[in-house]
């Protein structure tokens, strides 16, 4: 199927859509950074600027809407167990299990002073 003069030009002349160009970082709810993203997840998120998504550090927390940038000396990671995470065996977390009994332990960041 070929196409007329007349099509191709409409084409080649038509409005280019424009989407808005945004740039996001999504949280946890303690604030605790999960990604930067240029598009629209399910999570808490808040708006930020070119420069701040270009540098994406991950020393930062997001506390009353508001980003701060936290000493990497002070941020500690630990794993501690909960309702969701990684199922293993409740003798020892390096082992990885669907079976029964089992503990579920997620990776938890503190900031210490």
């Amino acid at each position: 199927m070929s196409m007329t003069p007349e099509e191709f030009w409409a084409i080649l002349h038509a409005p280019v859509e424009v989407k808005p160009i945004f740039f996001r970082l999504y949280y946890n709810d303690d604030g605790t950074l999960l990604c930067y993203s240029m598009e629209d997840l399910p999570h808490n998120y808040i708006e930020i600027d070119a420069e701040t998504y270009n540098r994406s550090p991950s020393n930062i927390r997001v506390i009353n809407g508001k980003l701060k940038e936290v000493n990497p000396a002070s941020l500690v990671k630990k794993l501690v167990p909960g309702e969701q995470g990684v199922l293993c065996d409740p003798r020892d977390v390096c082992v990885v299990t669907k079976s029964q009994p089992n503990v579920k332990w997620s990776l938890k960041t503190y900031e210490s002073n």
